[in-house]
């Protein structure tokens, strides 16, 4: 069988499907290749999608015209915005999935795309000419051509897993390896290296004793991910199902140490680099060798389904050892699981070997997008799958590329990461990372990305006039809050009320809402009747956010706007390098591998100095 399509991504994971609806979306023909149509964006980990800045990069995805947040909020079990407590900057939306709800709902769009075809199978080998890709082969003989590829194999690529001593083959429990990518890539000059992921047990939550559990419950008022007006399950009157809280104690850790000689980890079956920031619990234990207990969550994998996932609790210790551990646990006295703890280890690609765009350096037309670029999570993994997608068909359609700032996105940042300082350890997004976090809040997404997507024909035309008016309501807003005086008589019981000191002559709202003990939907009750009618609480809180923290803005932006001047100075791609005497070694050989095609890129590639930055701006800046 050989069939021709404009792009074929392979893999149907969270980054695949993505890549796969932008492409389809813009007009290209496109051809999904995966193993399981109903595995599609499988949630092989935690069934949960956002948290800390993950959340924010969900709603970056959705106002760029991705579908992320729309699965999410159709199968959303419960929802809560994270870090409250902490300055909007920090808030982060997450949400407790039905994961077979979610792939159900993924595999409902993709197949209502006319220019979307999926077809089961695994991708066996690249079809090139002259280092340009042009197709596939799957392992059933089956050949497609295409115009670019789209590669988003997550786990899979010569997948080993780890139960103890036990390995074997394998991108997840139950499903089978991905050969033969890999070698081909390695030997068109593509470095290949190994890292290690694992996931936890899946329980049997009927044999958990619940009156020893702290109950997590959800959001009184639930939000949404998506900036559609579209509501969630939960906002349409589904119930919010709770997770739970328990502990590790030390006889816990005593079980869990005596399996240590036989933990994959620690006796050098498992070679790849394991997350930092998601560990396993025997790394736990020897990280944080003080700490008597560790947290772990109970949650639901979905609404009508007994299994819950131990978040924390993440092994690839003996099976025995596990049951052990698990059963001094408080509450999991009668536990019984579903499913083992287990690790895994797969091939990644360096992505210093990317353009922005997500293609290949090496190979024409072939982009790479998820854990294959060394990633860990499904919204990094989406974020790099949207942005390849779109790059894939604009790339084939000879038009200018996509690409994001990093204080414009934090999948600006993500990718910036990724292609300026590689990887050595499965890369997760903080907020920490992203140097214009107070710009790049979960609330205003849609309005720093939806007009760009809207240029490129992918956010729709319903989307964007939903952004427009979001945009005048707030200017509206935000230019009545500046004039509209609050009587001092009108609003000093109140103030003392709330224990405030009271204010000696009638204030701007604008004024009162800088004071750090007043919201600006409190103060709304000062305002007229009927006049701030039709502005939603999203409205009102990124009014509110802008008059609290505007000196803030205001220099993130100044700083934003001097760093962007270094993203005008080009560099030529076949620049001899070597040419600049001024230039250190180390740089000297960095800048000959990694190609950056301005100086603020340069800037950001680990061993190039601020004095080798002084170079090369007298020399190109000049």
């Amino acid at each position: 069988m050989t069939d021709c399509f404009d792009i074929i991504v392979v893999g149907g994971g969270h980054a695949g499907c993505e890549a796969a609806m932008a492409a389809a979306n813009m007009g290209s023909s496109v051809l999904l290749v995966t193993p399981d149509l109903n595995g599609l964006a499988k949630m092989s980990c935690n069934p949960a999608v956002g948290g800390i800045a993950k959340g924010q990069i969900v709603r970056e995805i959705d106002a760029i015209g991705g579908y992320m947040g729309l699965v999410t909020d159709a199968s959303t079990l419960q929802f809560r915005m994270l870090n409250r407590s902490k300055g909007p900057a920090m808030w982060s939306p997450r949400a407790q999935c039905d994961k077979q709800l979610f792939s159900k709902t993924w595999l409902s769009f993709l197949l209502s795309n006319s220019k979307l075809r999926i077809y089961a199978d695994f991708a066996e080998s690249f079809l090139f000419e002259n280092q340009k890709i042009r197709g596939i082969r799957t392992v059933t003989g089956a050949i497609f051509h295409s115009k670019a590829v789209v590669l988003t194999a997550g786990t899979f690529l010569n997948g080993k897993m780890f139960v103890g001593r036990h390995s074997f083959e394998g991108g997840r429990i139950g499903e089978k390896a991905s050969y033969g990518i890999s070698d081909q890539l390695a030997s068109a000059g593509i470095p290949v290296a190994r890292m290690k992921t694992g996931t936890p047990p899946r329980i049997d939550i009927r044999s958990v004793d619940f009156s020893r559990l702290l109950r997590q419950e959800g959001d009184v008022s639930p939000e949404r991910f998506s900036f559609l007006d579209v509501p969630s399950a939960i906002q349409s009157g589904n119930t919010q199902m709770d997770c739970y809280i328990l502990h590790t104690n030390l006889k816990v850790h005593e079980i869990l140490k005596s399996g240590f000689d036989e933990s994959p980890l620690f006796t050098g079956m498992i070679q790849g680099k394991g997350p930092r920031y998601c560990p396993s619990i025997e790394d736990k234990l020897r990280t944080f060798a003080d700490k008597d207990s560790h947290q772990l969550f109970l949650e639901p994998e979905g609404k009508d389904s007994p299994e819950y996932y131990l978040q924390g609790f993440s092994s690839s210790l003996p099976l025995e050892i596990q049951m052990e551990a698990m059963h001094a646990i408080e509450g999991l006295e009668k536990v019984e699981v579903f499913k083992p703890a287990y690790a895994v280890e797969y091939d990644y690609f360096d992505p210093q070997y990317l353009n922005y765009t997500l293609e290949s350096r090496v190979i024409d037309n072939l982009f790479l997008a998820g854990q294959v670029n060394g990633t860990t999570g499904y919204e990094e993994a989406a974020a790099q799958g949207i942005i390849a997608g779109i790059n894939a068909h604009l790339k084939i359609s000879g038009m200018d590329p996509f690409v994001l700032r990093r204080d414009q996105a934090y999948i600006g940042v993500l990718i910036d990461d990724l292609i300026c300082k590689g990887v050595d350890e499965p890369y997760r997004m903080f907020t920490s990372r992203a140097e214009y976090r107070i710009l790049l809040r979960q609330d205003n997404a849609d309005l720093r990305l939806t007009e760009l997507s809207y240029a490129l024909g992918l956010a729709s035309e319903h989307r964007y006039r939903l952004v427009k008016k979001k945009e005048e309501h707030v200017e509206e807003l935000f230019s009545y809050c500046s004039s509209f005086k609050v009587k001092a008589s009108q609003i000093n019981d109140y103030l003392v009320s709330k224990g405030s000191s009271p204010i000696s002559e009638s204030k701007h709202l604008s004024d009162l809402v800088s004071r750090p003990e007043l919201s600006l939907e409190e103060l709304l009750h000062f305002v007229p009747r009927g006049t701030m009618d039709g502005y939603s609480s999203e409205v009102i809180s990124s009014v509110e956010t802008s008059i609290k923290y505007s000196g803030y803005l205001e220099r993130e932006k100044l700083q934003a706007q001097k760093n962007a001047r270094l993203d005008y100075i080009k560099i030529p791609e076949n620049f001899d390098f070597d040419t600049l005497s001024g230039l250190s070694i180390e740089c000297r050989q960095k800048l000959k591998k990694y190609r950056p095609g301005t100086i603020a890129q340069a800037s950001r590639i680990s061993g190039v100095s601020p004095a080798d930055i002084s170079v090369l701006l007298v020399y190109f800046g000049r």
